[in-house]
């Protein structure tokens, strides 16, 4: 009887001492799953930042394409004007009523063209002055956004940090309870907990019945399991069985 109780105790132990490691390792692949699903928060963040800077771009570009316009119609009225000019001595110098009339046209045509282009500077004028406007609101506007942006970035990188943080916590936290299992079940444990990528190797049997696949198990099994008195694996999903009434006798 003392043999059996005592089989019993190492049994206990050990099954604590597995819950307990599987407690660990299940919040490490929490973390390392958060480790990998945080960054891509930042990925929306990238969208809006490519996109207020193309608004920003665009509105500067416009800006910019109103003031080389007004650029090239001065340079036009100047141009023309220096033609003017030019017909204007040559009026004294021509000998015939139909070229110095030839000339008066010109000279017109080149005065109406110059009107023209100042009504569009008159416009352009008008326009750059509210361009101007909104690309400095829109310019303070963005200049909000991204710093928000930034902000929640911030946020983010120091949520990856936390987690990374308690994750190292975590692996060190296992390590003493790891090495309260014996090598060969450690090895069986991690076997399928490599096996199966996430989830628990651990888990409970009810009524016989496998919680981790629903596969019933042979009332052998079922009764050395619900005994406490040997380690048994699922014949189905592999994963590792206890009775519940052996976790309340661990918290008793």
């Amino acid at each position: 009887m003392a043999d059996v109780a005592a089989q019993k105790m190492r049994e206990v132990a050990l099954l604590r001492a597995l819950l307990h490691l599987q407690e660990l390792d299940l919040k490490i692949e929490v973390c390392r799953s958060r480790e990998i699903e945080i960054p891509k928060q930042k990925s929306k963040f990238d969208v809006q930042k490519a996109r207020l800077a193309e608004e920003l771009k665009e509105r500067e570009k416009n800006f910019q394409n109103l003031q080389i316009e007004q650029r090239s119609c001065e340079s036009e009225i100047e141009q023309k004007n220096g033609q003017i000019s030019k017909y204007q001595q040559q009026l004294f110098q021509v000998k015939k009523n139909e070229e110095y009339q030839a000339l008066l046209n010109e000279i017109e045509v080149l005065k109406k063209q110059i009107g023209l282009k100042e009504e569009r500077i008159i416009s352009l004028m008008i326009d750059i002055d509210e361009a101007k406007a909104r690309l400095a609101q829109d310019k303070k506007r963005i200049e909000a956004e991204l710093k928000d942006i930034d902000q929640q970035c911030a946020a983010i990188d120091t949520e990856l940090i936390d987690d990374v943080r308690a994750r190292k916590q975590l692996e060190q936290d296992r390590e003493p309870v790891a090495g309260q299992i014996d090598a060969s079940t450690l090895a069986r444990y991690m076997r399928i907990r490599n096996s199966k990528k996430s989830g628990p190797a651990l888990v409970p049997l009810n009524d016989q019945v496998c919680t981790g696949c629903n596969m019933v198990m042979p009332p052998q099994i079922a009764n050395e399991v619900l005994a406490g008195s040997k380690l048994h694996s699922c014949h189905l999903c592999g994963r590792l069985l206890y009775h519940s009434v052996n976790v309340q006798e661990l918290s008793a």
